[in-house]
């Protein structure tokens, strides 16, 4: 591994937004691949992304800028992919050489549709990157925050701690405070799992439940995360750790969670098709449940609340009713 590696990130939402910037604080060069290069263009002529925390202002000669992924691919030594799960696929089938030389880290909270696996599983199995290359970068951290400058925390997961050591480095600033972790599966579970929780959140504002059901809500949350994440991948894990319950707060609560959004919309009356016009960022959540759900149908977690959401989401069935129910299954 170079002592100097140059670092791309892939995606242009807020997130991938919020990275480049962390990146920027402790690189002379910062390597970012977004699709539409009319937007690669306005960030070169108005120094800040139009579409996603446009109060992030760069200096545009830090950026190494390309809508060509293959460019940028061949012109880093670690990848950051932070692209909707929903979308990884069409972008990952545009690349043509080989990633089984590159360090690649999944800042994607979710799960890809077609093959049902973790970004990491994903990145290993149908593309031959070896495990120990593999790593997650996950929160409690808002993007919008980030863009304000405000003190966030990040956990940087690697089965080789150099790596995750190198990288938190350059991901640490004045604002940003970051650790290590080696558990690369379950802190991306727990990022997935927590965007399904958030909407459970929502739905249930949106139903009027206040703030009383809402702790319980969460606090049956974190246990059934527990319950879940166990039995995909058995390892010791202190689950009240900030990559585990503090993500999952964050996005349960935040006026800035599009998942908790999304959910409020649902509790309201929203049909999925609706909530999803009227939003213009993605709600990681909505595909997470499905996959979810599947997961654990082979698994047999107690997961009631990932069951009512599925339930609302993809059965068309009543909120007010579902969540009747799961308030008999909660304590």
């Amino acid at each position: 591994m170079s002592k100097n590696p140059k670092i791309a990130v892939f995606g242009s939402g807020s997130w991938a937004t919020a990275i480049v910037k962390m990146l920027c604080e402790n690189l002379e060069q910062v390597g970012w691949y977004v699709r539409n290069q009319n937007v690669v263009e306005y960030i070169i002529e108005n120094e800040h992304n139009p579409n996603y925390i446009s109060s992030a202002t760069f200096n545009v000669n830090q950026l190494f800028l390309s809508s060509d992924i293959n460019k940028m691919v061949d012109y880093a030594d670690i990848l950051i992919f932070a692209i909707p799960s929903a979308f990884v696929k069409a972008e990952f089938d545009k690349i043509e050489q080989s990633l089984s030389s590159k360090i690649v880290f999944s800042a994607i909270k979710g799960i890809i549709p077609e093959s049902g696996l973790i970004v990491g599983e994903h990145f290993n199995q149908k593309l031959g990157v070896p495990l120990e290359n593999i790593g997650v970068i996950t929160g409690p951290c808002h993007a919008e925050e980030v863009a304000m400058e405000r003190l966030s925390y990040l956990t940087i997961a690697c089965i080789d701690q150099e790596k995750a050591t190198l990288l938190s480095n350059y991901l640490s600033s004045n604002y940003i405070k970051t650790k290590i972790s080696d558990d690369i599966i379950g802190t991306e579970y727990a990022a997935m799992l927590k965007n399904i929780y958030a909407i459970a959140a929502g739905i249930a504002h949106g139903l009027g439940y206040g703030d009383n059901f809402q702790s319980v809500l969460m606090s049956n949350s974190i246990r059934e995360m527990k319950r879940f994440i166990k039995k995909v991948h058995k390892m010791k894990r202190n689950i009240n750790n900030s990559a585990y319950l503090g993500d999952l707060l964050v996005t349960g609560y935040s006026t800035f969670s599009r998942n908790r959004m999304f959910g409020n919309m649902i509790g309201k009356g929203y049909t999925v098709k609706s909530a999803m016009m009227e939003m213009s960022m993605i709600a990681e959540g909505y595909y997470a449940v499905k996959s979810a759900y599947e997961i654990n149908e082979k698994n047999g977690a107690f997961t009631p609340i990932i069951n009512a959401v599925y339930k609302i989401l993809y059965k068309n069935e009543n909120p007010k009713t579902v969540f009747k129910k799961l308030t008999d299954k909660l304590d």
